[in-house]
This record gives structure tokens, sequence and C-alpha cells, in this order.
């Protein structure tokens, strides 16, 4: 056993803990599965799409997903790769089921955004982005699909400069897209790498360097348009584009792009490695008592995800930690600071998608589940029993849809309120009041429309409680900041709603963005947020 710190800073140091985000279909689980691929993981990548082999990807792994072909819940994946012991959060990209993809951000130390070279930046990964600036995290960026016709590379990134704010520094560069994707330019040593079929992507693929200055093969390679287009496109790039500063991509101000097409394997593996380079080892967390540094402390952790299984069988409900600071030692007790209590964590392990192995131990930067039997809610603290801290708490991130919920048995009320208080805390949906009245009439806002058929079904099926949903017109909702505002007087516009969360905090709801904006200006000193404080 590692019993002194400098044995297990050796082992935090190798951690490299990212989350994957894109807009739907861009392509974010295929890639996910060729990191694994290459890290050894798995022999075969199955994509999800991948009809020809008839497999499922591995990190899909909810029978609704696996039906649908769309990631649902986070998966966590972990592999050996280069010297670093990587953590990949694999999001939802399904627009339906974004909230879940805030809080995995929350856990993560990069990002990886996922964007497909014939779409250009969409409305879901502005979205994430968002997040991801607010934490100032370092975001990497792979340009996918380049085996399918793509945008204009210069467009592309042009695109994700003035759309998301960030400057861009593209490390590799594509030379043709579809067809006549012949493959990239590695900026930095000067060669042109191209590509060989690879069975369909399901095998890691072989590569030719070329040296730019060996211009009879190149030419050989890719031809004299091509030739000619990359020379003046390097010339370009070299005066134009942003130069390469490490300490700017750490501190999430540039981020560099890579192309390729996970699909075929087609730059994946040039990617993991330059990634996992400039990828920080896990970061320090704020808590109350000023940052946790994650080799300074021992063990520490937050939850950041609760997932309640959808088999009835099983009413196992899993808390997702990331680990902080310090050593996890499965025989020790540790303090869960919010539930005032000393316990040992219950049957802790690492999911592979469904595959669960029992842990052990594990350290700074890893993702653990523990079997929760309804204590924990997203963000607690669990720590040392000789520590007491809390680390920041997670924001609750604003809904877009709302509607106003009604049990259709009035003596199933007990059932009723404890089930949507439960599905609440786990964080798939966010329960309001009528300003001034109680819990008879609740208002449910979801980030995702699907979130209320998951509501109406687990309720049925779990807390065996018939609802009914009535939709209602907001799109807005805005949290108070001001601690010394008086609702009551507040001047809003006609189409504003008062109400507030469950710590009875107010909040208004607006069925027009302008509206926002016109109620600020009717209250001098109103301070309105779009994420509410943890």
């Amino acid at each position: 056993m590692m019993s002194n710190m400098a044995d297990y800073t050796k082992e935090i140091n190798k951690r490299r803990t990212f989350a994957i985000i894109s807009h739907p279909d861009a392509g974010k689980t295929t890639l996910t599965e060729k990191f694994l691929l290459y890290g050894g993981a798995i022999n075969l990548a199955g994509s999800v799409k991948g009809k020809a082999t008839a497999r499922h990807a591995v990190s899909d792994w909810m029978e609704i997903e696996k039906e649908r072909g769309i990631s649902v819940t986070s998966s966590v994946l972990q592999f050996e790769y280069g010297g670093c012991c990587v953590n990949i959060l694999d999001t939802p990209g399904h627009q339906d089921f974004s909230e879940d993809t805030y809080r995995t951000l929350m856990a993560a130390d990069s990002a990886v955004m996922v964007i497909d070279g014939g779409k250009g930046v969409e409305a879901q990964t502005r979205k994430l982005f968002k997040v991801c600036v607010m934490r100032k995290i370092p975001i990497f960026t792979f340009i996918n699909k380049m085996d399918r016709d793509a945008n204009d590379t210069f467009d592309l990134l042009d695109e994700i400069e003035k759309e998301l704010g960030i400057a861009t520094c593209p490390m590799n560069w594509p030379i043709g897209s579809g067809k006549n994707f012949k493959g990239v330019y590695d900026r930095q040593q000067k060669c042109v790498i191209t590509y060989a079929d690879t069975e369909k992507g399901t095998k890691e693929g072989s590569s030719t360097k070329i040296a730019f200055e060996d211009r009879e093969s190149l030419r050989a390679h890719i031809g004299e348009a091509f030739m000619e287009q990359l020379e003046s496109e390097i010339e370009l790039l070299d005066g134009a584009s942003a130069e390469f500063d490490l300490s700017e991509v750490r501190s999430g101000n540039l981020t560099p792009v890579f192309f390729g097409s996970a699909l075929t394997n087609f730059g994946v593996e040039i990617f993991l490695q330059h990634f996992l380079e400039m990828a920080t080892p896990p970061l320090p967390r704020k808590a109350d008592i000023g940052l946790i540094e994650p080799t300074e402390r021992e063990f520490s952790a937050f939850v950041f995800k609760i997932q309640a299984n959808m088999n009835k069988a099983h009413r196992d409900r899993i808390a997702f930690m990331r680990i902080c600071s310090g050593r996890f030692d499965a025989n020790e007790e540790v303090r869960h600071v919010q539930g005032g209590r000393v316990m040992r964590l219950s049957q802790p392990q690492q999911i592979m998608a469904d595959e669960r192995k029992i842990l052990s131990e594990a350290y700074a930067g890893d993702i653990i589940g523990v079997f929760d039997p309804g204590i924990f809610s997203i963000g607690d603290t669990v720590c040392m029993p000789k520590d007491k801290f809390c680390f920041e708490g997670i924001p609750t991130f604003a809904p877009e849809h709302f509607a106003r919920v009604r049990q259709l048995d009035t003596m199933k009320r007990k059932q009723f309120v404890k089930g949507i208080t439960q599905i609440a805390q786990e964080g798939a949906i966010q329960i309001f009041q009528e300003f001034n009245t109680g819990m008879e009439e609740i208002i449910v806002g979801v980030v995702g429309v699907l979130q209320f058929d998951v509501l109406k079904y687990r309720l049925e099926n779990e807390y065996n409680v018939e609802i009914r949903l009535e939709k209602l017109p907001y799109e807005h909702i805005r949290w108070i900041e001001n601690t010394n505002i008086d609702l009551k007087t507040l001047t809003g516009t006609s189409d504003m709603k008062k109400i507030k969360d469950l710590k009875d905090r107010p909040l208004l709801l607006f069925i027009n963005e302008w509206s926002v904006g016109m109620t600020l200006e009717r209250n001098k000193g109103l301070v309105l947020s779009e994420f509410g404080r943890g």
C-alpha cells in the first residue's frame, strides 16, 4: 500500500480528467471509443452507427440509449496511455439531457470540444462552452468528420473565434475533405501525415509521414493541386493565426485545434498524444477554507451526479464523486459534511459504462461511484473525519421548459412529494413554487423536454403516482442576486411570473427574452443571473 504522500503524488500527477462536449451527432461517442481503442481498453471499436459491424458503443449503456443511438447519461471511462491514467467523462450530446452535461463539466479539469466539420459551431456547443468559460478550464478542439465534405477550414476557425469568443491555434491542417481527404499537415513537425484505410475504423490505422521539404514524395501522395493549395494556406496561416502559448491554453483563452475523422481513425492518436502533453494534472478546487491542493491534502471529493437506475428491480442510486485531493482508501471512514456523519462509503466502484469494478483505492482526479441510500445531494462534500470544509457548490443551470405538475390521486400526496423531491435531488428536474403558496402548486423546470417524460415514467413506476403535466409558456428564468429585494414591490412585465425555489430564493420567469432587459430597466439596482448558486 502506498502510505506516504510522495508515492501518491506521482499517481495523482499521472491523472488527466476531461469531459468531451459537442452537439448531438458530431461524433463524440465515436471519438471516445477510438481513445479507448488506442488505450487498449477495447480491441474493436463499435460505433453507435456502425450497422455494418452491428455493435453498440461501449459508452452508451442505458436501453433507451442503445435504442435511439444517443447518449442520455454521462458515462465515466478510464484507460492508461503513454504513462498517463486518463479519465474520460463522456457526456450526453442529446439536447434534452444537457443539465447532466453541465454538471459533468464541473468535475473535469479540461474539455474536448468536438465539432462536425460540415456543420461548424451549433447551439448546443455554445451553451456548454459558456460553462467552460465560467470555470476557465482549458478547451481542446477536434474538428471531426473530415472524411465527409467539410466547410472551408478558415471559415470553421473564424466561426469558433466569433461564436465562442476564444482564440484558435491550429496544431495541424487538413488536406482536402470528403473523398479527397488526404491527411493532415503537422505544423510543429513540418510534415504531412497521410492515412491508410483502417478496416472501417475498427482497428488502429497505419500512417505515413512525409517531410514538407520532400516535395517529390508529397506530390506523388497528394497531387499537384493539393500541394499548391497547402503551400498557400500554410503561408497564410503562419502569418495570421495566434501563436501557440501553453499558458494561454491552460487558462482557457486559446484553444488548440486538430482535424481528423474519428470514424476512420484519421488524426485521433495524434490528437490524444498532443492533448495529454498539454492538459494539466488534477487542478486545485475552491472550498470555503481556500484552495484545496490535490497533492497537499488527504482524501476529499464532491458529488457531481446522482444516477438512479431506471430498472425497477434494482432501486439503486449511485452517487458519482470527483476525488479532489489525496488517496481514497475503501477501508477508511470519511466525513459526509452536509449529512453531518462519519461513515464508510458503500460499494465504491469504477464504472466503465455499465460494467462495474469494485475499487479498493483511487486518487485525486479519479471519478468513483458509491452506493447512495438516499443521503447524498449534488454538490455534497466528502472528506477525512478530522476535516470539515465544503467545496464550492455546483451552480444550478437555467431550465428552459416549465410545467405545472399535479397528482391525479389526492390521497397519494406523500408519495408525490417524496418522489418529486428525490428526483429533484438527483438534479434531473428543478422544483419551484408559486410565490406566496406552499407545495400544493408545483412548477417543474427542465433543461430538455424529454425530462418531462422521464419524470412521468419514474413517478408512475417507482412511486406509483400518476401526474398531470400542464406545460407553461415560460422560457427564460433568472435568479435574483440581490438579498434586499421585496418581490411584492418589484415592477415587471405582463409576461413575468414570480416564483421561489425550495430554499425560498426568489426567481422570475419570462416568456420573452426582451422582458428581462425591461424588468432590469424598471427596477434600478436589480441584479439577475442565469446561474443559480449551488
